[in-house]
């Protein structure tokens, strides 16, 4: 670790009326000819606005993130103080945004994938117009029922476009909403008439570009060709455990050329706003997407803190802050923003003016192309067609048994057909999770009006893709699919779409044991208890052809939530008294006593293993009531009185039966079969006797108890 040079110490301390900064910090030999220049020196100020304006306005946004994080006593001041230029100029001069309507749904996205820096963008929404964000929130900033987390929530704040969390999952939900565009686009947009036509930008920093998830939609972004995806990469060597040549030592813009990205270098993000919009306006210019590094100095202009993993993720206090303001020249106090800036800031009228030219576009489109209007109305309304549910088919015992993931694919064709934003594919594995949608094609690069998507083996980019497609536009219902055991590759993404309320549908199959020769590790075994446990999720597990049915109906009815479907390998019967109402309850009676009588013991069973409860059921008797659960949590929205008519408080015998873990069912059964340890590797049939999940196991179970 070597000394910042002599040359740049010197300008150091002639910066900014000869104001004296303390002792440099340690940096990278490979970036000691950065040093902290004063802004005025090296903007070139639009037409409309002065220098001197411009660079109180990129201060201004430091200094709103400065005060909120020390008035939190909590937070990152770092990337805002760093990254305030790139913001500023993709907030006020590159982005198409009205702040007074956050849905317009032709504005320009953005995406904070390094999220642990929102005091940026709360303060570029804050300035920029967004009434979502009040001086009074900043003030609020990381506190009790605030506006303003600390991390962007898009269910909690109007104006975030998704809830990135975890490093890595914001790029590939920027990867998510730029496929959504080009799809659309090329779907709708006509010779005469462009209705679709909106950039995706996004920031992120070391550590996105570390997670490998980051890599997944990166890869995928090029492969599909996403030129409406341009992503800044702040380059400032530092993370939490310090210097980033620890660990982190790769040509990251290499990296984005071999996966074909459009790779440009703006090595004063300090200073050089020029370079900066000249980077923007050449990535417009190519059909790749674009990755803009932007070398800068983390927490640039404190003193005694920048460039440093100190000033990553704590504030800066009082006395540096003081400091700060000394060296940046900045004669204002707490949370106080300039008039000029104020009124320069505010992009609500260009803004408006925006989304009435648009308005009038789409209204001609109309006219003109009246089908395509109502299929993209219905997408960007999230108003399903009428009688869409129509699409569902019904089965009767007497049609043949299969496996549910070939009923889910009936399901996804159906639904294809009836709903104009049904899009989605799998990781790799349609031909065996039965994802593909048989009318369309596949969407690639120069076929992006297709609705099948090839995520290829990238589990976990591939959740936050499907997310960030699901939140593009209310009328998108995104699926996306792997085997159920690899949910826990993409885990993450499913978390944040239950989190955030994006309401994708995860198709998962091979669901259990049942998997058979491909061994334990392919058999899920505790994954329907953990997403169970998972608050936000609709977890379904449907037994045969009407639950199937049933269970889609209720995902796509879905607006803030997402739901999990784990499906069968192996063929099931259609079973009598199955429907697709009755997966709307969560658990119902499809066998003996009706809900509300008398019964001597109640059988569940989920998936593949209710016909083995209604077979114990026929054994037991009249008195024997089986029921299917196919939803815990949809159960649990039900009236004291129906759950009390489903498993009665007398009843002593409640059995359950389940090709998984246990975990969870004491809440429902005196009794559960399954399997608390890992699987093997033999055929279904084998598994399900040596491990004791039989009909008899349940037979003998509920005679234990009455």
């Amino acid at each position: 670790m070597a000394a910042v040079s002599a040359a740049s110490m010197a300008a150091l301390n002639t910066s900014f009326a000869g104001k004296k900064i303390a002792a440099a910090k340690k940096v990278s030999a490979r970036v000691t000819t950065r040093a902290l220049k004063p802004v005025r020196a090296a903007v070139a100020a639009p037409a409309d606005v002065s220098t001197e304006t411009v660079n109180d306005c990129v201060n201004t946004i430091r200094f709103l993130a400065i005060d909120a994080i020390n008035k939190s006593n909590s937070g990152h001041p770092g990337l805002p103080m760093g990254c305030a230029p790139m913001g500023y100029v993709i907030y006020r001069e590159a982005m198409t945004h009205n702040p007074k309507d956050h849905t317009w749904f032709n504005r320009d996205r953005f995406v904070l994938s390094a999220g642990h820096g929102c005091m940026l963008q709360y303060s570029l929404m804050h300035l920029t117009g967004y009434p979502s964000v009040s001086n009074d929130d900043l003030k609020n900033f990381r506190q009790w029922d605030s506006v303003t987390p600390g991390h962007p929530e898009n269910f909690i704040t109007n104006g975030i476009e998704v809830t990135t969390g975890p490093l890595g999952m914001g790029i590939c939900n920027a990867v998510g909403l730029a496929a959504a565009e080009k799809h659309l686009a090329a779907r709708f947009n006509k010779p005469d008439c462009t209705v679709v036509d909106h950039y995706t930008y996004a920031i992120m920093g070391d550590g996105c570009n570390m997670e490998g998830m980051s890599g997944e939609g990166a890869s995928l972004a090029a492969h599909w060709e996403l030129g409406k995806l341009i992503a800044f990469y702040d380059d400032n060597h530092i993370s939490i455990d310090g210097h980033t040549d620890i660990s982190f030592t790769e040509d990251v813009c290499k990296r984005y050329e071999a996966y074909g990205w459009h790779v440009q270098h703006v090595e004063d993000g300090n200073t050089d706003l020029d370079a900066i919009r000249k980077a923007i306006d050449a990535a417009k210019k190519d059909p790749r997407p674009s990755l803009i590094k932007v070398t800068t100095l983390i927490g640039y202009g404190s003193p005694n803190k920048s460039n440093s993993h100190d000033v990553h993720g704590a504030p800066l206090g009082a006395d540096e802050t003081k400091a700060t303001r000394e060296n940046l020249d900045w004669k204002y106090g707490e949370f106080e923003v300039p008039e000029a800036v104020q009124s320069y800031m505010d992009c609500s009228t260009k803004g408006a003016e925006a989304q009435a030219a648009w308005e009038k576009t789409y209204a001609e489109y109309k006219k003109k192309y009246p089908e395509d209007h109502a299929e993209l109305d219905s997408i960007i309304t999230g108003k399903l067609p009428e009688g869409w549910a129509d699409a569902l088919p019904s089965f009767t015992p007497e049609d043949a048994g299969v496996a549910t993931r070939i009923h889910s694919q009936t399901m996804l064709n159906a639904l294809g057909s009836a709903i104009p934003g049904f899009v989605g594919g799998s990781a790799d594995l349609a031909p065996s999770n039965m994802t593909l949608m048989k009318q369309f094609g596949d969407f690639q690069k120069d076929t992006a009006a297709e609705r099948n998507i090839r995520y290829g083996v990238r589990e976990h980019g591939m959740g936050a893709i499907a997310n960030a497609i699901a939140l593009h536009s209310p009328g998108f219902k995104s699926y996306c699919a792997t085997f159920f055991i690899f949910s826990d590759y993409m885990r993450s993404a499913m978390r944040i779409a239950a989190l955030s309320g994006a309401p994708t549908l995860f198709v998962m199959t091979h669901d259990s044991i049942g998997v058979g020769e491909d061994g334990p590790t392919h058999q899920p075994i505790e994954h329907l208890a953990s997403f169970r446990a998972m608050p936000g999720m609709l977890m379904m597990r449907p037994a045969d052809g009407n639950e199937t049915a049933g269970a889609y109906k209720i995902g796509v009815e879905q607006t803030d939530r997402p739901t999990t479907f784990a499906l069968s390998r192996q063929v099931v019967p259609n079973l009598p008294g199955t429907s697709k109402e009755g997966v709307a309850m969560g658990a119902y009676v499809v066998q003996g006593p009706a809900a509300g009588e008398d019964c001597d013991c109640v059988l569940i069973g989920t998936g593949t293993e209710l016909e083995l409860a209604c077979k114990a059921g026929a054994e037991l008797g009249d008195k024997a009531r089986v029921v299917s659960m196919p939803c815990w949590e949809l159960f649990e929205e039900q009236s004291d009185e129906y759950k009390e008519s489903i498993f009665p408080k007398d009843c002593k015998a409640i059995v359950s039966i389940e090709a998984g873990s246990t975990f969870g069912w004491s809440k429902y059964a005196h009794k559960s079969i399954g399997r608390d340890d890992f699987g093997a590797s033999a055929p279904a049939g084998i598994l399900y006797k040596e491990f004791g999940i039989t009909t008899e196991a349940m037979v003998a179970a509920a005679k234990s108890l009455m």
